[in-house]
Formats: structure tokens, C-alpha cells, sequence
């Protein structure tokens, strides 16, 4: 059921996605991404029009995934687009998740947000702010 109500959001996303590179900005696509076939769907689309795609690599361990989890979870009685994740989910979903392999271009972000940037930004800056 979640694919089949995801579907017409990322079709949204897409054309949100498309439309932002053509004009020419930065993009972050924050999204699971959690096959080599997904990724390569999103890389697809953005060379489609005139993007350089990146991928990000952010691994990390179990603990820090499940607190994260729970101070989200503290929000879905709040926020009518937060849902309930259990443990039990995570784990069952953590084993659906490639991490991308050597023949996959990526870098792995390990907590440095500055060697990031200067690895994917021109020399001199030249991102938009968008």
C-alpha cells in the first residue's frame, strides 16, 4: 500500500526535480534511494537534463538510526505526515537497504559537511542558495 500511495508524490518529485535542474540549481534529492536500480533511476533523470548527480553516502549504525526514529515517532501524535516506526520495522526495512558498492560512484559522508562541499562544489562556490 505505501508504494502504491508513494508513486504519485515521487511523480511530483520528479517533475519538481527536472524543472529545478533546468533552471539550472542545485538540487538535494533526499529521498531512501535504496537500491543501485533506484539510484540509477534519479542519476537517469537528472543527466536527462543537463545534472551532474552525486550520490551521498551516509551510513550508520542501528543505535543512531533508532533514536532518530524515536524522536520522530514522538512527533506523529502531532503531525498528521508523521507516522509510527517500530524497532521491528527498522530492522525488517534495514535489510531491504544496498549500500552502494564500489562500482557504484559515491562518497561517504563521515561527518565532515566541509570536505563534502568541497568535493561536489566549483571552485570559488557558484551554488544557488535554493
Amino acid at each position: 500500500e505505501f508504494r502504491v500511495r508513494e508513486a504519485p508524490i515521487l511523480l511530483d518529485i520528479a517533475r519538481e526535480f527536472r524543472r529545478l535542474l533546468q533552471n539550472g540549481h542545485d538540487v538535494v534529492l533526499d529521498h531512501g534511494l535504496w537500491t543501485p536500480e533506484e539510484r540509477g533511476q534519479w542519476a537517469a533523470t537528472a543527466m536527462e537534463v543537463g545534472g551532474q548527480p552525486v550520490l551521498i553516502y551516509l551510513p550508520e549504525s542501528h543505535e543512531v538510526r533508532w533514536s532518530r526514529i524515536q524522536k520522530r515517532n514522538e512527533q506523529s501524535l502531532v503531525d498528521a505526515n508523521s507516522i509510527e516506526f517500530s524497532e521491528s520495522d527498522l530492522l525488517r526495512h534495514a535489510d531491504r537497504f544496498i549500500p552502494p558498492s564500489n562500482d557504484e560512484p559515491h562518497i561517504v559522508y563521515e561527518g565532515r559537511p566541509d570536505e563534502i562541499l568541497d568535493l561536489i562544489l566549483p571552485a570559488g562556490g557558484g551554488h544557488h542558495e535554493d
